[in-house]
């Protein structure tokens, strides 16, 4: 017997993975819903072109709504929500979101991803919001690094972290210098890696600012500026793991949730996907993540056998128009 209450999986997010994995259940026939609080990581992209099948690029914002289209097209069904308690007891899950609504589900898949750590940002309130549209500030060098290519780029933050990831723009641009979130020197082979890579090493940072004409303008604390095409702030990021942590699921040393080959967690029935999990933060990897997921939670359910032609709907739901 089915409890009509109890659906089979409760997805928490609706970036690029929560709606692949969506997608994938709701074609398998499985009763699903998707909560999501609409901040996925993905809005924040002016335009990829790492991202698989768009070769002229592709905006976040675009992305998400072509994802939802093609998840909402095969009857998902996603609510506008923030999932503030997780419970499990029973054999199932109990979700509450931020109105009191209550879900039940017999597992769960969070793909609910991290939050940057912005740097100090002067001007308007939108300000690094237009920094980041325009390329002035982006915040992830393998996905857009080409694009900046030959460009002058600075690294923002603590100065060995920011070490290694100028060494690794270098591959983009002969002009790399890293900017220190904070005072500090940095460790002997850190020091050795910007020397041969010709890295240079600035002050501590004041402030960042958009740069009049373009780019983004720096302020030392001693009081003098430089402009920088592009800026890579590499502060790291808050992995939005707290639900699975509240049900016992271990993470690594960064808060970000260990999963198995399945991308289940250590709390059996409760899985995650994408940039909420160790490793690397790619929209290709979370997509390929929800469909073994998906798959997983697909293959552990009851089989759902069709029923008799009499006893099914007379017609399937319509697609959009593509």
């Amino acid at each position: 017997m089915v409890d009509p209450e109890v659906i089979d999986c409760l997805i928490v997010g609706a970036g690029p993975g929560g709606l692949v994995a969506a997608t994938y259940l709701t074609r398998f026939h499985r009763r699903i819903a998707v909560v999501d609080a609409g901040s996925s990581r993905a809005r924040w992209i002016p335009s990829s072109h790492n991202c698989p099948g768009f070769p002229f690029g592709v905006s976040g914002d675009e992305l998400l709504s072509k994802l939802r289209l093609q998840a909402e097209g095969f009857g998902t069904r996603i609510e506008s929500g923030r999932i503030v308690e997780l419970a499990r007891a029973d054999g199932r899950f109990e979700a509450v979101d931020d109105q009191g609504r209550r879900h039940h589900a017999t597992h769960v898949l969070l793909a609910t991803g991290i939050v940057d750590r912005m740097p100090p940002f002067g001007g308007a309130p939108d300000a690094l919001e237009r920094a980041i549209r325009t390329g002035a500030v982006r915040l992830c060098a393998v996905c857009d690094g080409y694009e900046a290519s030959d460009e002058s780029i600075a690294v923002y933050g603590p100065v060995n972290e920011a070490i290694r990831h100028a060494v690794f723009l270098r591959t983009f641009s002969r002009s790399v210098a890293v900017v220190r979130s904070q005072p500090g020197e940095p460790g002997p082979e850190c020091a050795a890696m910007a020397s041969e890579a010709r890295v240079e090493l600035l002050p501590v940072t004041r402030q960042l600012r958009c740069a009049d004409g373009g780019g983004c303008a720096i302020r030392f604390e001693d009081g003098a500026s430089l402009r920088f095409d592009t800026v890579y702030p590499v502060l790291g990021g808050d992995a939005q793991s707290d639900l699975a942590v509240g049900l016992g699921a271990r993470v690594d040393e960064g808060g970000e949730l260990i999963v198995d080959e399945k991308q289940q967690t250590t709390v059996d029935g409760l899985y995650a996907i994408g940039d909420v999990v160790s490793g690397l933060n790619q929209i290709s990897v979370a997509m390929g993540q929800a469909a073994i997921a998906a798959s997983a939670i697909h293959q552990r359910l009851p089989p759902n056998l069709r029923e008799d032609e009499a006893s099914q709907p007379e017609t399937a739901p319509d697609l959009p128009s593509p």
